[in-house]
């Protein structure tokens, strides 16, 4: 799933904005549905299991491919760090003990689970995902009103930026997507079914997206203040709504930093050793960079990052491919 289960960056790249954000939200999931559609149907269409072979199809030039898979691995390298130190927030935010004891608790799990196979976290996410949007439900009918002043935290009333934050948002949100993406393709068979998946995913996307937007409005703190905003609303809610959100966020955190970690690693997969080093050194320096801050690695690395996600998305809007 995307990066929605904390909140930060829904602040971020749409809050600020006002109600111009709800449309920038609308613009970046149409974004997110379509770039779903196309790696589907490349992904049917030229028997693509992962992603390196994805930008190999969908770029020939060789010096440009190199370039972009450097720039891909160097992105998802952070995107790691950035969901281990999310995760390690949690803990300094809602536990108030010490940042480390949860780095290396999922650096520890992230090891463990690369060992075996991303289909584990196709399982986890079949059922993460329903209560994600479960307990987002649950916790909007309870501040409703937080969408009467919807204005209130705008602090960048400029429709043009809330487009271009939007894009920034998707083409960030693309490179980890497109993994777990190019992993469904044996469930996803025709073009109804691949059409059925891309609308549903952006329509739940878009719905849970603006969902948050709400939540992120309830918060009565200076929001840079807190690391997890969502965690925060919901404690706001109740304890039982504040520890059964914090868990699933916690795990949907430990996906996404999977997904992350797992598109490095494939490029190691035919070297059994390389692929253990090469896993154990991206977990054992993630204890090191985490302790840059999650909200200052958001804040620096999106933007830069969603940049250059942008290039691949040209790539891929670039090819023609209809469903076979």
């Amino acid at each position: 799933m995307q990066d929605l289960h904390h909140g930060k960056e829904i602040y971020l790249f749409f809050v600020v904005y006002g109600i111009n954000g709800i449309w920038g939200i609308i613009l970046s999931q149409v974004i997110i549905g379509i770039i779903i559609y196309k790696v589907l149907t490349i992904s049917n269409n030229q028997k693509i299991s992962t992603y390196g072979e994805l930008t190999g199809v969908i770029n020939k030039n060789t010096k440009i491919n190199e370039i972009l898979k450097i720039i891909i691995n160097i992105f998802l390298l952070l995107s790691f760090y950035v969901m281990i130190a999310g995760f390690s927030a949690y803990f300094s935010q809602e536990l108030g003990l010490p940042n480390i004891l949860g780095t290396i608790l999922i650096a520890v799990l992230c090891y463990i689970i690369f060992m075996g196979d991303i289909d584990r976290i196709i399982k986890v996410n079949t059922i993460l995902i329903p209560l994600i949007i479960l307990f987002i439900i649950l916790l909007i009918s309870k501040n409703m009103e937080a969408y009467t002043n919807i204005n209130e935290k705008m602090l960048q009333p400029n429709i043009f930026k809330s487009i271009y934050s939007a894009i920034l948002y998707s083409s960030y949100n693309s490179i980890t997507l497109i993994p777990i993406v190019i992993s469904l393709k044996k469930y996803v068979k025709n073009k109804s079914q691949i059409i059925k998946v891309c609308i549903i995913c952006t329509v739940i996307l878009c719905l849970v997206a603006i969902a948050i937007y709400g939540l992120v409005l309830k918060v009565d703190i200076n929001i840079n203040y807190i690391e997890l905003p969502t965690v925060y609303v919901a404690g706001m809610a109740g304890k039982i709504y504040k520890y059964l959100y914090g868990i699933t966020i916690l795990v949907a955190i430990l996906t996404s930093a999977i997904s992350a970690g797992y598109s490095i690693l494939e490029n190691y997969k035919d070297n059994n050793k390389k692929y253990k080093n090469m896993a154990l050194l991206i977990c054992v320096s993630s204890i090191l960079v985490s302790k840059i801050g999650f909200s200052n690695l958001i804040g620096l690395l999106y933007p830069v990052f969603g940049f250059l996600g942008i290039i691949q998305i040209y790539f891929l809007f670039k090819r023609k491919e209809k469903i076979k």
